[in-house]
């Protein structure tokens, strides 16, 4: 028996799947997005392409049933656009997160980001609405009228489909997209006038907050609304449970670890403290989230799947290997791709293993102070990455918590399906444990010595002291 249907609008691809009641995903469809034009630091794409290529999706993952299942949606995080309300005709592109036409927004507001981090919980960067938008806005100063008199719309993606879907009658977004624009406090879950103000955004021009689940919106293809979130969101909630104690550390393009917080809690001082959902009964369910950057780009070119486990540790030289820099909660653009030595003369494998030896110890640490203030005591690991076995030995070896590898493709379709079903997510019986040996010793006690040369890293540098990159 189907029990819902999910769409995820993905960066590079679109998909749908539906979901049994057993709690299994069948039936995926999947199309390329649109491509993105990326020049100059803008990266834009066709959002009436990418509109009818999702409905082309849905449509033919429908095909594969009778039956007409509750809809569960996820998107791509802080995408945007805004749109002519009487034709739906796009005023401008879809615009990427990846955009960064917002650096002068940043850089103009960073007196202002202690108060950003406080409302929001993220800090500031390009990789939001609000401040791509702020840019936008200045250069079109004419645009702030239609705006603000209603003839142009403005969201993000998901609520650029919701509208289409229901003839123009819903201009919402969900809690947890909204949350990643830089304009909602998300201790009220309300768009904050202070952040308006600071970028000069007017706040009538923003989609109506709505919760992520219990929506119940019917729309014209005969479907009902009944989850949106972001995709991360979703990949969340398919992998670990809100009421456990528990990490999931996901590894792909980028890499995040993150665990649901306590009620009352907060993020520790650096950390993201993310809303990744709120319940049809209003409760918001709040997490804490370090970051890698990169580390895709890290690793590409060298073999790291030939690389075995038994390599690590195989010398003292210490590695951070995010070419962007560090993220959460460190946010130390200076602090690239590095080494403590050089490296330039090493085998390529040699160097493959010193990257995921530097991805293991940032990970650890991050779980480790997870584990020092929420008391974590499972780890799930997921995304592409996560295959690679000396990232999954290393990681158990560094952490002294069970490591279980989670199986599913499709996380964030998953999570969209579950939610818009009201499937309660149940213990991951299928997640598959990493066991270590117990005489491994040498990668945890090289993780005690990169703890200090890190420590010493993120000390302000002597003039003209150069650090060995690659």
């Amino acid at each position: 028996m189907i029990v819902a249907i999910a769409l995820d609008l993905g960066t590079t691809s679109i998909k749908a799947g539906l979901l049994s009641q057993d709690g299994t995903l069948g039936g995926i469809v999947s199309q390329h997005a649109p491509q993105i034009a990326a020049e100059g630091g803008r990266y834009e794409s066709d959002a009436l392409a990418y509109a009818e290529t999702a409905d082309t999706v849905l449509a033919a993952c429908l095909a594969q049933t009778d039956a007409r299942p509750p809809l569960g949606l996820c998107s791509q995080r802080s995408s945007f656009l805004i749109w002519e309300r009487a034709s739906g005709k796009p005023i401008t592109p879809l615009i990427s997160w990846q955009d960064d036409r917002g650096a002068a927004s940043c850089a103009a507001l960073r007196a202002q980001e202690a108060t950003i981090r406080e409302l929001t919980g993220l800090p500031l960067t390009p990789y939001y609405l609000a401040p791509k938008l702020r840019v936008l806005l200045r250069e079109h100063p004419a645009w702030r009228e239609q705006l603000v008199n209603g003839e142009w719309l403005l969201g993000t993606l998901d609520t650029f489909l919701i509208w289409r879907w229901t003839g123009g009658a819903q201009h919402v977004i969900d809690a947890s997209m909204a949350a990643r624009t830089l304009l909602m406090d998300i201790h009220r879950q309300q768009w904050s006038p202070a952040l308006c103000e600071l970028f000069d955004i007017p706040l009538q021009a923003l989609p109506q907050i709505r919760s992520s689940a219990g929506l119940n919106l019917p729309l014209q293809n005969g479907l009902v609304l009944q989850a949106s979130m972001g995709d991360q969101s979703a990949a969340l909630i398919s992998s670990i449970a809100s009421d456990q104690p528990e990490a999931l550390v996901n590894l792909g393009t980028g890499g995040f670890v993150v665990c649901y917080l306590p009620a009352g809690r907060a993020a520790p001082p650096g950390y993201l403290q993310t809303l990744v959902w709120q319940g049809e009964d209003g409760q918001v369910h709040l997490s804490s989230e370090g970051t890698l950057n990169s580390i895709a780009a890290a690793l590409a070119g060298y073999p790291t799947k030939t690389c075995r486990a038994e390599e690590l540790a195989g010398d003292d030289i210490f590695c951070l290997a995010e070419p962007s820099g560090l993220g959460a909660p460190y946010f130390r653009s200076d602090l690239g791709l590095t080494f403590s030595e050089p490296v330039e003369l090493l085998p390529p494998q040699r160097i493959a293993v010193l990257l995921q030896e530097g991805i293991i110890f940032r990970v650890a640490r991050i779980l480790e102070d997870f584990q020092r203030e929420f008391s974590i005591t499972r780890v799930y690991l997921s995304g592409g990455r996560s295959n690679l076995p000396c990232l999954q030995q290393g990681i158990a070896q560094c952490t002294q918590l069970p490591i279980y590898r989670l199986p599913q493709a499709d996380a964030s379709l998953l999570g969209a399906a579950q939610l818009a079903a009201r499937l309660s997510l149940t213990t991951n019986m299928r997640a598959e444990k990493i066991e270590v040996a117990q005489s491994v010793k040498e990668l945890p006690e090289k993780y005690v010595r990169w703890k200090v040369w890190l420590d010493m890293m993120l000390r302000p540098r002597p003039a003209g002291r150069d650090l060995q990159t690659l």
